[in-house]
């Protein structure tokens, strides 16, 4: 199982926030490109980068430093944060991500997902599946629809899409647990690959998603228990590797 630390972006620092709220902020480093570099040398397969900035205004805001982060690494980045039209996703491409996280877009405008999936190649098109409740949560996770995420994935299914990203946003930033239950039941109902994010506290955490492995959970993304020290990176690549 892949585990993908995670690189928010906002003001062009690396922060954190407590459930999405912009006002819960931590703020974790000033070089991005530096804190790319320490994830990758200590063995990371994939880096996840938020365009926070992105998320809220709707377009993309930081791929400067997208493009930088993607030029210093020899492993590949997602980028996930306001990308709404193909030229946004076409822009964040050629900056150097080698996917792109949909997110709010997958819920008003499929049609765009499965245009996306077509002209890029289904392998460039991730959805980030954002809920709270069960409800899928859109705009910076600020609304909640009234759309539950089974109904979606099946949508987001349907457009191409082969794997999706989950989070609770309830459990992110709140090193509270991942909500096993949910993931489980999104990875056997939905039929796509699934990359678990929110919650994450400690070593148990991973080996419980790791056991959803062969459910088609894929990967686990990392947040604030790296930061924080409660999980160090080495341990948690052993743990996903171990069966």
């Amino acid at each position: 199982m892949l585990i993908i630390p995670a690189i928010d972006l906002r003001g062009g620092r690396c922060v954190r926030l407590v459930q999405g709220h912009p006002e819960a902020e931590t703020v974790y480093g000033a070089d991005p490109v530096a804190m790319a570099r320490r994830w990758a040398s200590g063995g990371a397969r994939w880096l996840h980068l938020v365009d926070l900035d992105g998320a809220f205004a709707g377009s993309p805001q930081q791929l400067e430093i997208v493009g930088r982060i993607a030029a210093a690494l020899d492993i590949p980045v997602q980028l996930g944060g306001g990308l709404r039209t193909l030229e946004q996703i076409e822009s964040a491409l050629a900056a150097g991500v080698a996917r792109v996280v949909l997110g709010t877009v997958a819920v008003t405008n499929p049609g765009l997902v499965r245009e996306a999936c077509s002209v890029f190649g289904s392998d460039k098109v991730l959805v980030g599946l954002d809920a709270r409740n069960g409800l899928v949560a859109v705009k910076g996770w600020q609304d909640v629809t009234s759309r539950h995420i089974l109904e979606v994935a099946k949508e987001i299914g349907e457009c191409g899409v082969e794997r999706l990203i989950f989070t609770d946003t309830a459990r992110d930033g709140m090193l509270m647990g991942p909500n096993l239950g949910t993931i489980r039941e999104l990875a056997v109902h939905s039929g796509l690959r699934l990359i678990a994010s929110g919650g994450v506290s400690c070593l148990d955490d991973v080996i419980g998603l790791r056991e959803l492995e062969p459910l088609g959970v894929e990967g686990v993304i990392l947040g604030k228990s790296l930061y924080e020290g409660r999980i160090r990176l080495e341990d948690a690549l052993s743990a996903a590797a171990v069966q």
